[in-house]
């Protein structure tokens, strides 16, 4: 006789069973019992037992059955999710939703309930809410399957972007709202509003924009500005959306005085060199949280990780004027237990450890630390690097440290083909791999197919040859040139060689570079062989070879390689033909500066030195010429067309051994772009040409233009568009007013 285990008698159970299993192993049924054979049962464990088997999720019905002394656990099992699928979505790739659904505890294998359904639906909405999709529509279809499984169907209308039509700052006197509008990143929208997509209202940058606008205001002298309210108000038909953000600005103060109290290790008068609160000046927020940083940063320098430093205000509303008492208590001195690293998938440990400066079971050094945090974040392998410290629990003077890292792809691949009447099919691939197999060192290859410019190049480089950061720079080329057909000849010019150099960081910010390396010219006979081509061969032989000596320095500051603000960058390089047929020696210096206007406007300067000279009784190798004109030198003329010209051919320009470049640029927010820094708009002035051995440097002879430009950072490279007017030029100058290139600075 089989009754239910309810209201029994107490029993020493002879058995259990278990029914109604299909893909859960019964061990998952028997470890979440109470109870075991020859163990007394009884309602209390019967009820827990049943608790148990519910909360595993796996399970739409459990009961238990008495059968003698024996124990019948019957199960109903939940169906199990086979297939997610989504109809309809065109605003994002399909893997992301299911990522998002994974996170929300719907996949491929897991138990189904219809309360996680619903929780499926709201997060997919959720995700179209956060591109401003509010009139998406989400419709989910469970169809069932052999061996109790579901297939999840989500059919999405995701309806048109919510955008925002009206934004207004109420309460504010000090400013414009014009102004202070000017300062959001979100806006009503532009004629490129479909490229920024600042129109789309988000949560998250609408909180960020508030922030900005708090920092204008405390950075103005407004100590107690305050955001009271935020409204967004979205229209019946949810296409708009209109944004209103209610401020009260305060009184404007000025600082009346600084004063220190505290525990300064006895170097009170180091710390006051820190403080960059200006007493007789408004208030600025930065300024206080500058000072506060640079105090806490000076403790870490002497090992006081959990150094306390704050900043209180003594309020003075008569006269609107505050003074600022600096409390210091440097606690405990601290040292690194272990430092871990995070979120880097696919590049080693050691890429990023190499980096630090501060070293486990040393005492904490925030220098060290920041500095480490800075070379980690240069390596470019990275979209983002913090350092979190960490206390160590049980302890009162270690802490740990976690580099968390955000990997970015840091390979290209290039392939292209073409085809014209001079070259008729050509085959281009090019591959850069900045961070090969995660090990940080870079290798290129890069081949051309085509008949008039014929090339093979391999590249690598090693940052850490040695244990030291000795880097070691590897090239090796083979090149051909010829002139396209038409062009009235059929010689050619074949170039081989292979080099290599080495990096020795003298200081965290220089870096000197030395190396050598070897090089054949030969020079194919054929119709059309310019003139300078033919003296040239006379003077050395049609095929020359040369082993030059290179030394080199290089300095950069800037706050980035790719979108640069502020800094400055100098490059000092030199080769010497110390062998072979050609003998010269020839050195180039170039510095950047920039200079941030404000957040949105920054002046950049360049100006590149060139000289060089032949040795030996010989005249400099025309094949070692600097060139200019176009981007990268002198904008509004054709590429490499100033300086010395042939005089039986006026039309080739030879370039010279002398060069100088001189730009001016101010870059601004690109109409309707906001303040993206990708994409940006900048005003130009150019000056710049070669000149002859013979000849001596002029800056009346120099070539000047002026113009606007567009600047890109591209998915496939820095793309640079300039139109440019000449301002000084000659009658046998080529004008090319408009020009562009990929991959191209100054």
């Amino acid at each position: 006789m089989v009754n239910a285990a309810w209201a029994v008698d107490p029993f020493t159970v002879r058995d259990i069973r278990v029914e109604g299993l299909q893909r859960v192993e019964p061990g998952t049924i028997f470890a979440s019992l109470p109870f075991r054979v020859g163990e007394t049962y009884n309602d209390d464990k019967g009820s827990t037992a049943i608790r148990a088997l519910f909360g595993l999720g796996l399970f739409k019905d459990v009961r238990l059955e008495v059968s003698g002394d024996v124990l019948v656990v019957i199960v109903e099992e939940r169906p199990t999710v086979a297939d997610v699928d989504f109809v309809g979505t065109k605003e994002f790739d399909k893997d992301v939703l299911k990522k998002a659904l994974r996170d929300a505890g719907i996949s491929d294998g897991q138990p189904f309930d219809k309360a996680l359904a619903d929780k499926a639906e709201q997060e997919l909405k959720r995700q179209y809410i956060n591109k401003s999709l509010y009139g998406v529509e989400v419709i989910t279809t469970v169809t069932p399957i052999e061996r109790n499984r579901v297939n999840l169907t989500f059919s999405v209308v995701e309806g048109d972007v919510a955008k925002i039509k009206e934004i207004h700052i109420t309460g504010n006197k000090a400013f414009s709202e014009s102004t202070l509008l000017g300062l959001f990143d979100q806006d009503t929208g532009g004629w490129l509003s479909w490229y920024t997509k600042s129109d789309r209202y988000s949560r998250s940058k609408l909180n960020a924009d508030i922030e900005t606008l708090r920092s204008y205001y405390l950075s103005r002298g407004y100590l107690e500005f305050r955001v009271d309210s935020t409204q967004v108000a979205i229209s019946p038909d949810k296409q708009s959306i209109a944004v209103t953000v209610n401020v009260t600005e305060g009184a404007r103060f000025v600082v009346s005085g600084v004063k220190l109290e505290g525990n300064y290790l006895g170097k009170e008068e180091e710390f006051k060199s820190l403080v960059s609160i200006k007493p007789g000046e408004p208030y600025n927020a930065d300024s206080v949280a500058e000072t506060t940083k640079a105090f806490t940063d000076y403790f870490g320098t002497f090992g006081f990780a959990f150094a306390k430093v704050e900043a209180t205000p003594e309020i003075d509303r008569v006269n609107n004027r505050v003074a600022f008492v600096l409390q210091a208590e440097p606690s405990r001195r601290a040292y690194v237990r272990r430092i871990n690293v995070t979120g880097n998938n696919r590049t080693r440990d050691e890429v990023v450890r190499r980096e630090f400066r501060q070293f486990e079971s040393s005492w904490y050094d925030g220098d060290k630390i920041r500095l480490s945090r800075d070379r980690v974040d240069r390596l470019g392998f990275f979209t983002d690097v913090n350092v979190e410290t960490q206390e160590v629990t049980g302890t009162a003077d270690q802490v740990d440290l976690t580099v968390a890292v955000a990997e970015k792809p840091t390979g290209n691949l290039q392939l292209g083909a073409g085809f014209s009447s001079a070259d008729k099919l050509s085959l281009m691939f090019g591959i850069r791999q900045e961070n090969v197999f995660g090990s940080g060192n870079y290798l290129g290859i890069e081949l051309n197919t085509s008949k008039s410019n014929r090339q093979l190049v391999l590249s690598t480089i090693d940052p850490y040859f040695t244990a030291d950061g000795i880097s070691r720079t590897i090239d090796v080329y083979d090149r051909t040139s010829k002139p396209l057909s038409g062009q009235g000849g059929d010689y050619s010019l074949k170039t081989r060689g292979a080099s290599i150099r080495f990096g020795v960081p003298f200081t965290e910010n220089d870096t000197v570079y030395f190396g050598t390396g070897y090089e054949s010219l030969t020079i194919v006979p054929g119709t059309g062989l310019p003139n300078p081509y033919r003296l040239y061969a006379e003077e050395r032989g049609y095929k020359t070879n040369s082993v030059p000596l290179t030394v080199g320095w290089s300095r950069d500051n800037r706050d980035s390689a790719l979108v640069p603000t502020t800094g400055r960058y100098q490059r000092l390089y030199g080769d010497w033909g110390v062998a072979g047929d050609v003998r010269f020696v020839r050195a180039n210096y170039q510095i950047q500066q920039y200079i941030p206007i404000n957040k949105q406007f920054t002046v950049a300067l360049n100006g590149e030195l060139g000289w060089g000279k032949g040795l030996s009784g010989q005249t400099f190798s025309i094949f070692k010429n600097y060139y200019s004109g176009g981007l990268g030198s002198v904008r509004g003329f054709q590429q490499g067309s100033l300086g010395p010209r042939d005089l039986l051919d006026p039309t080739l320009a030879l370039g010279g051994p002398k060069k100088l470049t001189l730009n001016a640029e101010v870059l601004a927010p690109f109409p309707g772009a906001g303040n993206d820094r990708t994409l940006r708009l900048y005003g130009f002035v150019d000056a710049g040409n070669v000149f002859g051995e013979k000849e001596s440097y002029n800056f009346n002879d120099l070539r000047v233009s002026s113009g606007i430009g567009i600047s890109w950072i591209s998915p496939v490279g820095p793309l640079r568009i300039a139109y440019a007017v000449p301002l000084r030029k000659q009658a046998q100058d080529k004008i090319e007013r408009l020009q562009f290139q990929i991959g191209t600075s100054f």
